[in-house]
């Protein structure tokens, strides 16, 4: 147990380094997330067969972007992407890059989530914004986001989640992280304690973020008041 503690002490400024990697891939993926998932996946509930704007030509293509991110495997979608990736951010290696493709996903599963979200909303609240003469913005920003906000709330938690998981194979671009760590200081060089105490600290992460994550759905769900 000493000699598991003196290793890591040795390898504490890698440590910290990869928590800060996998730190900054969850921000801008999240960020992306709430930023374009959000209203993608709210255009795509209002579009949707049925929908208060129904529009089958915009849902036919958001729908279509969210289908095929989510269907092609991630590795493959990180070094297809990478022409676009190294477009955007002037390079295809390290931890800004490994963000691009990241987003993507976490775009396309949020706005999924939220779409799936909304559709749970009960149809009375769409009608009751209906008879008041509410426009988009206010359907949307006063009634069906403060209804939905607990299972919004959920939805990201689930996303953070499946972000964690999805930083781990960044390395194959240069993006570090945990995942990235456990495998370089662990598997590779045959040290598994070291991978398997970084495991239970992604373990423990997981289980943190959706303890959170529960409470506050709970905490802001209306219905359970």
């Amino acid at each position: 147990m000493n000699e598991l503690a003196q290793r890591l002490g040795e390898y504490r400024g890698e440590i910290i380094t990869s928590i800060v990697e996998t730190g900054a891939m969850l921000g801008w993926s999240l960020l992306a997330a709430v930023l374009v998932g959000l209203p993608m996946g709210t255009g795509m509930y209002l579009a949707r067969r049925g929908g208060p704007q129904e529009r089958g030509w915009l849902y036919a293509g958001l729908n279509g972007f969210v289908n095929v991110v989510r269907s092609v495997p991630f590795l493959l979608f990180v070094v297809a992407l990478i022409p676009f990736t190294r477009w955007a951010v002037g390079t295809s290696f390290g931890t800004t890059a490994a963000a691009v493709p990241l987003s993507f996903v976490a775009v396309a599963l949020y706005a999924r989530w939220v779409e799936q979200t909304l559709v749970d909303v009960p149809r009375d609240t769409v009608e009751l914004a209906d008879s008041l003469g509410a426009n988009t913005f206010q359907l949307v920003t006063r009634f069906l986001y403060p209804e939905a906000r607990s299972g919004l709330v959920l939805s990201m938690t689930t996303v953070t989640i499946s972000m964690i998981s999805y930083s781990t194979i960044m390395g194959v671009v240069g993006g570090g992280g945990v995942g990235d760590f456990a495998i370089r200081y662990g598997y590779q060089r045959y040290e598994y304690d070291i991978m398997y105490v970084t495991i239970a600290v992604i373990v423990v992460l997981v289980m943190l973020i959706q303890t959170f994550g529960t409470r506050l759905s709970m905490a802001i769900d209306h219905r359970s008041r």
